[in-house]
């Protein structure tokens, strides 16, 4: 019988040690300096903001910041992969009343 060890793997430590990031565990990911257990691999922007408590999701930009100091905008159904090379941590920011709305 073989049983598969759950480990909770750190992003943040693990890029800043260059460490390939594993499969088939559950994620602390890194918002806003707080850190939150997810069990997915991947999830979509609004699922981030929600987590992080950021209520109504549209009324906040999420930017994902990459090792190296690159920061990218990610869309509210755009699915975020913990485990890709590089992904450091995430970041918020409140919109006013006219930025969010389309």
């Amino acid at each position: 019988m073989i049983i598969h060890e759950i480990l909770i793997i750190d992003i943040e430590v693990y890029v800043r040690e260059n460490r390939e990031i594993p499969r088939g565990h559950h994620y602390l990911i890194m918002v806003d300096r707080q850190k939150y257990k997810v069990e997915q691999e991947c999830l979509t922007g609004r699922e981030i903001l929600k987590l992080a408590g950021k209520t109504p999701p549209d009324r906040f930009q999420l930017n994902q910041r990459y090792k190296g100091g690159k920061v990218v905008r990610i869309g509210y159904d755009q699915e975020v992969s913990f485990i890709e090379p590089c992904v450091e941590k995430f970041m918020t920011i409140p919109l006013d009343q006219t930025e969010g709305e389309q």
